[in-house]
């Protein structure tokens, strides 16, 4: 227990000061005379460390090094805590620091000792603050250990070097993709990923039909964070083809993360027909973030069709995103559909449409008294887009009943943008107890276009692999 609080407490000293993690050695932080760097004796957070439960350690690590894709191992393959925290903590992804402070020589060394520890924790916690240092410092000494014949070894020095974006890497990592082990194959693409230089890219194409998996996947999501369009065939036929419903959806995300033009038809076929879920929503995300046309029948009949709310839900959010506005009768139809979220996201999608004087759509009138407060919020704002005069009388009733706050001032807005003029209705809202709804009625009075972007109700973060 003494050891738990004690990693515990190492830990959060590095974030209790402006609010910021940062790493330093006690002395260094004396001598530089700063107050806004958190001392840190790795020492002993190392042996804090040993023996804590993955979860506590799984958590401190995040903290010293810094949380995404950006600084983070969040979406990495194979790290030492893995299969103990993936249930626990699944692959949420948090904002983390921009700078790296570099750790004295000394400390250094004692994190590259803790990389071969038996303890994974140890393990953990020293790639994690390895991972905080500038390439040139700590590049070498891990592209030595991708030789080790200790494959945990190798492959935390592969989570070690794709975390620090190693360019002297590159080509020790390409070799290291034929190791024999699963999980430095795949810590190896995914770091190559990270550094994103072309040279990898057809040795990891290459390992698009590995024997394993973790390292197909890892490779694929490797590919889509390389800028080049001579992987889209390739991409295309795992999207299409590869047993494992986690290596179709992260190719599936390759190519909407590419915008592939060419993978229109193919992506429309897996969101037809993909038995997964999962598959078929991020088909769905794809044809969105290509903003093709050609696949507005597909998200149609998917966003009708499918059994599942969220590929539903992203559907229209493709739609929305497309900004095609002969698909005003696609989205009016989704404002009745069964989930809230699916019909929040109809809403919105229409007020993409943006088009101005357009009728508001019965349904999307009707969402506002939906039971679902994100659904009327983005009902209102949706109506206010469409600046349409005839919805007036609908808005001045959900005005009347409405208990939300936030979404009465998105009402008022609605109003506003859309030709009110009462009198009556002016004086009873800037006189109301509310300083709120008097604030958007002012907003209001001084021009419709004040509001914007304000508010501004986006649907739900879209997938990522």
């Amino acid at each position: 227990m003494q050891r738990v609080i004690g990693l515990v407490i190492a830990t959060f000293a590095l974030s209790s000061l402006s609010g910021s993690p940062a790493i330093a050695h006690p002395s260094s932080a004396r001598d530089a005379g700063s107050e806004s760097i958190a001392p840190i004796d790795v020492t002993a957070l190392l042996t804090a460390a040993r023996g804590a439960p993955p979860i506590i350690c799984s958590l401190a690590s995040r903290a010293v090094s810094g949380y995404g894709w950006g600084n983070g191992a969040s979406d990495a393959p194979s790290t030492p805590l893995r299969a103990a925290t993936a249930q626990t903590l699944g692959d949420e992804e948090f904002e983390g620091r921009d700078g790296r402070t570099a750790l004295p020589a000394a400390d250094v060394a004692q994190l590259m000792n803790g990389l071969a520890s038996d303890d994974a924790c140890v393990r953990e916690m020293s790639v994690r603050l390895i991972g905080t240092q500038r390439p040139e410092i700590v590049a070498t000494d891990l592209v030595t250990r991708l030789a080790s014949p200790d494959a945990p070894l190798r492959t935390v020095a592969a989570l070690g070097l794709g975390l620090v974006e190693a360019p002297t890497a590159i080509d020790p990592l390409i070799r290291t993709l034929r190791d024999g082990d699963v999980n430095v194959r795949a810590n190896a693409a995914w770091a190559l990923g990270r550094i994103e230089n072309g040279r990898a890219l057809n040795p990891l194409v290459g390992l698009f039909s590995d024997n394993a998996a973790l390292v197909r996947e890892a490779a694929v999501a490797a590919v889509g964070h390389m800028d080049s369009t001579s992987s889209i065939p390739a991409l295309i036929r795992v999207v299409r083809q590869d047993d494992s419903p986690r290596v179709r959806r992260v190719a599936a995300w390759a190519l909407g993360n590419l915008e592939a033009r060419d993978a229109v038809d193919a992506l429309g076929s897996v969101l037809g027909h993909d038995a997964d879920p999962a598959v078929r929503e991020m088909a769905a995300w794809a044809l969105g973030n290509i903003e093709d046309r050609r696949g507005v029948p597909f998200l149609a009949a998917a966003a009708k069709q499918d059994s599942e709310d969220r590929v539903r839900e992203t559907a229209v959010w493709a739609i929305g995103n497309l900004e095609d506005r002969s698909s005003l009768d696609i989205l009016a139809a989704a404002t009745s559909d069964r989930s809230p979220r699916v019909r929040g996201t109809a809403a919105w999608a229409i007020g993409q449409l943006d088009e101005e004087g357009a009728k508001a759509p019965a349904g999307l009138l009707r969402l506002l008294s939906d039971p679902d407060r994100d659904t009327r919020l983005k009902a209102a704002w949706a109506v206010g887009q469409l600046e349409d005069a005839s919805a007036l009388p609908a808005l001045r009733d959900a005005l009347q009943n409405e208990k939300d706050d936030r979404v009465r001032r998105a009402l008022i807005r609605g109003m506003m943008k859309s030709g009110e003029h009462s009198e009556a209705l002016m004086t009873q809202l800037l006189t109301s107890s509310d300083p709120r709804v008097r604030e958007a009625a002012v907003r209001g009075l001084a021009g419709k276009n004040s509001f914007d972007p304000w508010p501004w109700p986006w649907p739900r973060p879209r997938p990522f692999p």
